[in-house]
């Protein structure tokens, strides 16, 4: 069980499978994380097009929640990779504020082979009965099929990026290794020394192959990741060449601050991370 995952969220239920009614792509709150909190910030669709797309991958159809402004094309693209608890309603939150400014966001459901992660309630079920059965491989190619898909349906993927939290922080360090095309990234509070899928390497493993400037958020007080491993982290990516990579660790500030909808919210540093991740996108040819 990964503390940074259980860090300040309030005693999970303990939902059945059976029992949970399942949403669509982008509806409703992970059982894990109920009940939210009162200070969780809802965006609203006017002017866009939103909702949820299937997006084939090979034989494979995974959906995926989508937020764009209505008949615009040739947009800018973000990639937006959740939690360990799915694209839940927070997750396309930030997809529709990502379209707000004028972006093709999408947000896959990069866990629906290996199971309903919305659905469970004890995050120890989630991490060994899911969560550590998704390999990066397969991670990286359904990212492949969002950019792919994006490409085809009025985005610009020569303007590419991609963000994502905790989880899908780290899938984000991940992804811009992988995919020279990523022009920018944005990874909140993402495990750089550790896996979740056994055999897989860690972000630090593949620093020297992340060209893309990468801005990393964390919280300085988050007990799941050391200070030290992202320094670790930074100073790999100056060796390798990348200079333009940066880092920003906020002080007396836990895991999860930009999660609006957990104890762990902090309103300033998640504000101020907003706003420095949309200006490093702009700045960096993802606008």
């Amino acid at each position: 069980m990964l503390k940074q995952e259980l860090d300040s969220l309030l005693p999970s239920r303990d939902f059945s499978r059976r029992g949970f009614v399942k949403t669509a792509v982008g509806s409703g709150f992970a059982a894990a994380v109920l009940p939210v909190t009162a200070q969780t910030i809802k965006t609203d669709s006017e002017g866009l097009s939103v909702g949820e797309v299937m997006i084939p991958v090979g034989d494979f159809k995974m959906p995926a929640y989508r937020a764009q402004p209505a008949g615009k094309t040739g947009l800018p693209v973000i990639l937006v990779v959740s939690e360990i608890f799915g694209v839940h309603e927070y997750i396309a939150d930030v997809a529709r504020r990502f379209a707000k400014l004028g972006y093709l966001a999408i947000a896959p459901e990069l866990f629906v082979r290996q199971g309903d992660a919305q659905s469970f309630g004890e995050i120890s079920k989630l991490m060994s009965e899911v969560i550590a059965k998704v390999p990066d491989a397969q991670v990286m190619g359904d990212l492949d099929a969002c950019v792919a898909w994006a490409k085809a349906n009025g985005g610009d993927t020569s303007k590419l990026g991609i963000t994502g939290f905790c989880w899908g922080g780290r899938t984000t360090w991940m992804y811009t290794a992988h995919n020279p095309a990523v022009k920018a990234a944005v990874a909140w509070y993402g495990p750089v020394a550790r896996n979740y899928h056994a055999g897989d390497p860690t972000a630090l493993d593949v620093a020297a192959k992340i060209k893309a400037p990468v801005l990393g958020l964390y919280g300085a007080d988050d007990g799941g990741i050391p200070n030290d491993t992202i320094e670790k982290m930074m100073a790999a990516l100056k060796a390798a060449g990348n200079r333009k990579s940066e880092l920003v660790l906020y002080p007396d500030t836990p895991h999860a601050f930009h999660a609006d909808y957990r104890p762990s919210y902090r309103k300033q540093q998640a504000e101020d991370g907003w706003r420095r991740a949309v200006a490093w996108f702009k700045n960096h040819d993802v606008s």
